[in-house]
C-alpha cells in the first residue's frame, strides 16, 4: 500500500500527487492521562510524540470535575494549575511551551489572563501565543489554555 501527499515536500523528495512508497513516517504516540484533570470528553489531556508534547485546552476543572467559576481571577489560576499539571505530568516545565493558544469568551479579561500568565515564565523565556475572543467555551469556562511544548530528544 502506498501513501500519497496532498501537497508540498515531504522528506525533501516527493511532490504534490506523487508517492511516498512503503517506508512508514510515524512515530510513537503517547497519550498521557493526568492525575486530577478528567476530559470532559473524548480526547487526552495531552498526547506526546517524539519530542513534542501537544496539550489540549485546559478549562479551570477542579479534581471533582466541577468548574472554578467564583471569580475570573481564580479561574485564570486554576486554568494556569491545570496547565502545569499537564507539563508535570510529562515531565516538562512552563519554559518548555513553544506555542500557546488563550480563548477567552471576553477580550476585558486579557489584563488579567497576562498577570498571571506571565508569573509562568519568570526569566521572560515566553513562548509564541495568540489569544482567541470566542463565543462559548465548553462547561461556561471562560478561558482555555492550550499549548505545544518540546521535551527534547
Amino acid at each position: 500500500m502506498k501513501t500519497w501527499i496532498a501537497g508540498g515536500l515531504v522528506a525533501g523528495a516527493a511532490l504534490w500527487g506523487q508517492p511516498l512508497g512503503e517506508k512508514s513516517y510515524t512515530r510513537t504516540v503517547e497519550r498521557l492521562s493526568v492525575p486530577g484533570i478528567t476530559p470532559v470528553g473524548p480526547y487526552s489531556p495531552a498526547v506526546r510524540v517524539g519530542p513534542w508534547l501537544f496539550i489540549s485546552g485546559q478549562i479551570a476543572l477542579r479534581p471533582d470535575g466541577s468548574v472554578e467559576t467564583s471569580s475570573l481571577e481564580k479561574e485564570v489560576q486554576q486554568v494556569l494549575a491545570n496547565l502545569q499539571a499537564v507539563l508535570a505530568a510529562a515531565h516538562a516545565r512552563p519554559e518548555q511551551l513553544v506555542k500557546v493558544t488563550i480563548f477567552l469568551t471576553d477580550m476585558a479579561f486579557f489584563p488579567l489572563v497576562n498577570e498571571h500568565y506571565g508569573r509562568l515564565f519568570p526569566q521572560g523565556q515566553y513562548p509564541a501565543r495568540e489569544t482567541v475572543a470566542v463565543h462559548a467555551l465548553p462547561k461556561g469556562a471562560r478561558i482555555e489554555i492550550s499549548g505545544i511544548a518540546y521535551l527534547g530528544e
